[in-house]
């Protein structure tokens, strides 16, 4: 009689698929790599194939090994959903929720999320991700998240979402900028200015860009930030100007900078919400964990 493939084989299995590398994989679940080489023999040995290709310096995995590695993933998404289900029948807002946030809103809800979410669901355990919306709608339909925090609009597939606040903007200029003595402006005070943004990918670089609607305004083509405390610190050294949300001014993105921050009128916000895969087992859990995050969220914006 065959020796049967076990859970944790498979899970070796995956880690390997995802690192190419025995001793990465072995760190990312926590075992010695004499105990996933060992284990993935065994495996190799009950299904009579070879899975992987080594040498010292490098793994590959054979077509069957990557073709066993997207079931073996899907097998174990199934049975974590399946402890999941169990453990959440009376409390569904149990256990771990693995939430991810795009990076220009993760570093600004999830210090407030975290606080007041773990004082309204004392059993839920959170697992945080930062990423590009493209990877979070990647995540929600391959298993790898339970849940999103995103922009709107942006297409997230067949994915449910609700809304949980809007996102408006101020202009960041240096004191010494012709605007930065006013009360508020609006887009007709942008059209001849180009802005300073994130790089391409970004979903906050598409909404500032399209912040009133068929008024176009222009990025500032000779540079590309990363990141919203980049983009500060280059207004600083006065290298332009540019848009920055509500939520990051809020938690302090401009802080140690000599900016002027001004109120944009008639501009449009981008609506931040949590998404879902639809259909998920959990789902009437996430619609109660939209309504806290919302709550939270909204906490935050009022002075």
């Amino acid at each position: 009689m065959r020796t049967p493939v076990t859970l944790r084989q498979l899970e070796f299995l995956v880690a390997l698929d995802d690192s190419r590398h025995f001793g990465r994989a072995a760190e990312a679940i926590h075992v010695t790599q004499s105990t996933l080489s060992a284990g993935l023999k065994e495996l190799e040995t009950t299904l009579g194939a070879t899975l992987a290709e080594r040498d010292r310096r490098h793994v590959a995995m054979t077509p069957l090994g990557a073709a066993l590695a997207v079931r073996a993933r899907s097998i174990l998404r199934d049975v974590e959903g399946l402890v999941e289900q169990a453990a959440t029948e009376s409390d569904p807002l149990a256990g771990m929720l693995r939430l991810g946030a795009a990076s220009t809103i993760g570093p600004y809800v999830f210090p407030a999320l975290v606080g007041g979410l773990g004082a309204r669901f004392p059993r839920l355990r959170l697992r945080l991700q930062e990423g590009l919306s493209d990877d979070l709608r990647a995540g929600l339909r391959d298993g790898g998240l339970d849940a999103a925090i995103v922009a709107l609009p942006y297409d997230m597939g067949d994915a449910e979402t609700r809304a949980l606040i809007d996102d408006g903007y101020l202009l960041a200029c240096p004191k010494d900028h012709p605007l930065a003595n006013r009360d508020e402006i609006d887009g007709g005070d942008l059209t001849d200015r180009p802005l300073l943004l994130l790089e391409r990918g970004h979903c906050l670089q598409r909404h500032a860009l399209s912040a009133f609607g068929d008024e176009a305004l222009r990025q500032d083509a000779a540079y590309e930030a990363t990141s919203l405390p980049t983009l500060a610190a280059m207004v600083a050294a006065r290298a332009g100007v540019t848009l920055l949300p509500e939520i990051a001014v809020r938690a302090g993105v401009a802080e140690g900078h000599d900016l002027a921050l001004i109120p944009i009128r008639g501009a449009h916000p981008r609506r931040i919400a949590l998404a879902w895969r639809r259909g998920a087992a959990r789902s009437a859990a996430f619609e109660a964990l939209a309504s806290a995050c919302a709550e939270i969220l909204r906490a935050g914006q009022r002075p």
